[in-house]
């Protein structure tokens, strides 16, 4: 074997360019004999369809504070004061909410010393927030 076909292919599939701008939406469709003989024979021939989200927007930045609000979302919907956004109602589940603000003590407690000033205050007022609901939805 030369040394050219011992190289690889690098595609870029992400859906964010260089500058940080979403990329057009595409369809990846996979190239001519990239399978392997007997693998994948039940396949179809093409790539389905990427999955649309109803609704088109950014997503929110990956940070502490972004995970911190949504915990505080979930508890919020299990304490029944956030709808179900398919069914419109709101209902209760205690033991779900307890666990979602448990859930956000531990990581208080896991990240001491790592946070900043604000993380910090944040993640407390949230907290402080969520079991004073939880106390008065019992």
């Amino acid at each position: 074997m030369d040394e050219e076909e011992k190289g690889f292919v690098v595609k870029d599939r992400r859906s964010f360019g260089k500058d940080g701008a979403l990329k057009s939406e595409q369809t990846v469709k996979p190239e001519q004999g990239s399978e392997k003989p007997g693998k994948g024979a039940n396949k179809p021939k093409e790539a389905p369809e990427q999955i649309k989200s109803e609704e088109s927007f950014p997503l929110p930045e990956v940070n502490f504070s972004s995970l911190i609000l949504s915990l505080s979302s979930s508890v919020l919907f299990h304490l029944g004061e956030i709808p179900d956004p398919q069914t419109g109602e709101k209902r209760k589940d205690l033991t779900m909410a307890k666990h979602g603000v448990d859930t956000i003590a531990m990581l208080k407690d896991k990240t001491k010393g790592n946070l900043s000033k604000e993380e910090g205050l944040f993640v407390e007022n949230v907290l402080t927030d969520l079991r004073w609901r939880y106390v008065k939805a019992r």
